[in-house]
């Protein structure tokens, strides 16, 4: 069956066979519960087999990839036939699994976001290895003061610590792509701080960096009625900007947000 990778999926499989050695190294797999999301043609599935995984479940889209990894894997891996945007991927397993992901970019950030924000304290997977394109990557892992730093950083580092591990260019895969892409691992914090509805995190967030240029006083003025009572509580100097303010202040914010309320 001849396979081409379809644009409209954002498609590009990796081939790089040091990358993909790497990439199993990076963790314990032997005898754990694995989730590969985009397999493709099954390249990364392989060398995740020699790990000998105790289960391997496998999601993809296309129908033909999950034809053609049928064919080629039979019953070493379960495969499921769908969108990963359809499925609710802590339900796969009881146990906690390890996820791998050679995402399609035009997804990459919308499965990210929708995991962390469904994120219990009961963390359904140990670990997630995920591959991104290198400036969305740069986005995730961005600290505080810098440029990259915003919404998508605060998101990540609420339940999750990230660290990346390498950038891999286009040459490592096929077909190739125009950008470069980093391979990040995302590992649990078991006492993030809780709070209501994640809405009120992404609403507030995308209030205050939708403005990153401009003084922190507008958005605050925005959300509160009393911005500068509840600014003097939390200790905020108005006259920062967004990207100025750490990840713990977004959900003191959040929380002060959330009880007006209740």
């Amino acid at each position: 069956m001849a396979i081409y990778a379809k644009k409209s999926l954002g498609q590009n499989f990796l081939v790089d066979k040091i990358i993909l050695e790497k990439i199993t190294e990076i963790t314990e797999i032997e005898n754990k519960e694995v989730l590969e999301v985009g397999p493709g043609t099954g390249n990364l599935t392989e060398y995740i087999l020699k790990k000998n995984p105790k289960k391997f479940y496998v999601v993809e889209k296309d129908d033909n990839l999950a034809q053609l990894l049928n064919e080629k894997f039979n019953d070493k891996i379960n495969i499921i036939n769908d969108d990963i945007l359809n499925i609710s991927a802590d339900k796969i397993s009881e146990a906690k699994i390890i996820v791998f992901g050679n995402l399609p970019y035009n997804i990459s950030t919308e499965i990210l976001s929708r995991w962390i924000i469904n994120l219990k304290k009961d963390f359904w997977f140990t670990k997630l290895i995920l591959m991104f394109q290198k400036e969305v990557a740069e986005r995730i892992i961005a600290e505080v003061n810098t440029s990259n730093y915003g919404r998508l950083s605060i998101l990540s580092s609420w339940k999750l610590s990230v660290k990346k591990i390498i950038d891999i260019k286009p040459n490592s895969f096929l077909p190739r792509p125009k950008i470069d892409s980093s391979l990040l691992v995302f590992s649990p914090i078991e006492n993030f701080l809780e709070i209501k509805n994640p809405k009120n995190l992404e609403m507030i967030t995308k209030t205050f960096f939708g403005q990153r240029r401009k003084m922190i006083k507008k958005p605050f003025n925005q959300i509160f009625n009393n911005a500068q009572e509840v600014a003097k509580k939390l200790n905020i100097n108005l006259n920062l900007r967004p990207q100025n303010l750490s990840p713990e202040t977004y959900l003191s914010i959040t929380k002060e947000y959330e009880k007006l309320g209740s």
